[in-house]
């Protein structure tokens, strides 16, 4: 089975890139199933940040190669013209995905005689003004939860294109995004959602994440190293704080349920530290995770090869077709733990979403094989070899 995973991952690549990517995804499915024990475990109850910030930061980067390069090799339009390909391939999996999650969520709903389920996953409005509620779904103002991920990615990739001029000068790039950012958070800018439901992932903010990522995959190694080198005492600094953080979190939110006071003026501050905008102390999280990834995690470390890391490497390389599975498989494993939250089902839905997401990415990544091995032209054929000439 490894060696069949194995054959399937795609070479040439910063596998560590890969992994995260692919374990960011199975916290997400993990994270959209309540009463998920495994939930207690994932990112967010460690740290300010969640799955959402690595997957976006590590998008930036692997746009800011796989585009970056297109950009040098054939000039913008080209380039551009690629992106506004993949910015197509975004919205047609956000609409499928769309109408995939609303159909398993209102079946179940009416099955189950459970409208809470609609009222939970803001898919009421769709009962109440279907063609609207699809309409706006079109314009993409309309987003349910656990519906919000792709159309950030959407509007940051198509912002990307037209900002790949910059990719020649990258302080230049950061300098406006962070302006951007600045004035999304301080004059609250965000796209205009349906319903009184502005977008839940601000586009605006959270664009920095994907320009940072960008500008990292674009500079030179060398140079990063020097600039942001390992560091012992900053690493154990690091450390220190996100573990601070840990407890932090969990004081707050399970510390009465043990008996212990919750600090209320961390409490207080906790509150103020959105998501939406991507808050200063989310997006320093990620930074500081990142760089702590990048010198603890050697590029060509073995376990990448292994059983346990391949197939979180072959997730990461198919993300789009892993993360659409991941949002359906999150309910059905949502289901199954309100039939019974005991350990065996625990243990049942984790394992299964997880074989199910490797499954999905294996099953894309083959296709692509085969699909790259059809469009190759076949070998020239030797020409037929003649005997001497006769006079």
């Amino acid at each position: 089975m490894l060696r069949a995973l194995s054959a399937l991952v795609r070479p040439g690549r910063d596998l560590r890139v890969d992994f995260v990517r692919g374990l960011a995804l199975w916290f997400i499915f993990i994270d959209h199933t309540p009463g998920n024990l495994l939930g207690h475990l994932t990112l967010r109850n460690v740290a300010f940040c969640d799955a959402t910030e690595g997957f976006v930061l590590l998008a930036g980067y692997a746009s800011g190669l796989a585009y970056g390069r297109m950009m040098e090799r054939d000039g913008w339009a080209p380039a551009a013209a690629r992106i506004a390909g993949r910015v197509g391939t975004l919205y047609v999996a956000h609409i499928f995905l769309f109408v995939v999650f609303t159909a398993q969520v209102g079946y179940s709903a009416a099955l189950l005689d459970q409208a809470a389920y609609l009222d939970e996953l803001a898919l009421d409005p769709f009962g109440q003004e279907p063609y609207r509620a699809l309409l706006e779904a079109l314009l993409l103002r309309y987003q349910p939860a656990f519906l919000d991920i792709l159309p950030l990615y959407i509007v940051v990739l198509a912002m990307f294109a037209l900002a790949l001029p910059l990719l020649a000068r990258p302080v230049l790039l950061l300098v406006l995004s962070l302006a951007l950012y600045l004035a999304a958070r301080l004059l609250d800018l965000a796209p205009q959602g349906w319903a009184g439901r502005d977008w839940f992932f601000n586009p605006l903010a959270w664009q920095l994440l994907f320009a940072i990522g960008v500008v990292m995959a674009r500079a030179d190694p060398a140079w990063l190293a020097r600039r942001f080198p390992w560091n012992r005492w900053v690493a154990a600094l690091a450390i220190l704080g996100l573990a601070s953080v840990a407890v932090m979190l969990n004081l707050v939110w399970h510390g009465p349920a043990f008996g212990l006071e919750r600090p209320e003026a961390i409490a207080a501050w906790m509150a103020g530290v959105d998501k939406a905008g991507l808050h200063p102390a989310r997006l320093a999280s990620v930074l500081v995770m990142a760089w702590l990834i990048a010198h603890l995690m050697p590029p060509q470390a073995r376990f990448l090869h292994g059983r346990l890391g391949t197939p979180f490497v072959l997730m990461g390389q198919q993300s789009l077709p892993v993360f659409c599975a991941g949002i359906f498989l999150s309910f059905l494993g949502r289901l199954a733990i309100e039939v019974s939250a005991g350990v065996p089902m625990q243990l049942a839905v984790n394992l299964a979403g997880l074989a199910a997401l490797v499954a999905v990415g294996a099953v894309w990544a083959w296709y692509g094989n085969e699909g790259s091995r059809r469009k190759k032209p076949p070998p020239p054929s030797l020409p037929a070899q003649s005997g001497p000439a006769t006079p």
